[in-house]
């Protein structure tokens, strides 16, 4: 077994239009908002919006999905990525392209 494929496949990538992690890819749209304090959010953070239902973001990205099945009720991953994330330089990069 390469240990090199192994890391890369766990490892998340993070690219224009998706997300790539363990095999799988998630179509996204990021997003850039000026958070005020009420929000709680740092200045610059990033959004990260899954653009189906099936695409479902990696949980170490700290997911927010407020789906409600009994209501009927069916929300879109979305993650924060704050300046302090280890993502941050990454995805801000992408914002610039």
């Amino acid at each position: 077994m390469d240990i090199n494929k192994e890391i890369k496949k766990d490892r998340i990538r993070f690219l224009k239009h998706a997300i790539k992690y363990n095999g799988k890819r998630a179509k996204v749209r990021y997003s850039k908002g000026g958070y005020t304090k009420e929000s709680g959010l740092p200045e610059g953070t990033i959004t990260v919006y899954a653009k189906e239902y099936n695409d479902i973001l990696p949980a170490e990205l700290n997911v927010e999905n407020e789906t409600d099945v009994m209501t009927d009720y069916f929300d879109k991953d979305k993650a924060r990525i704050t300046p302090k994330s280890k993502y941050y330089k990454e995805v801000n990069k992408l914002l610039k392209m």
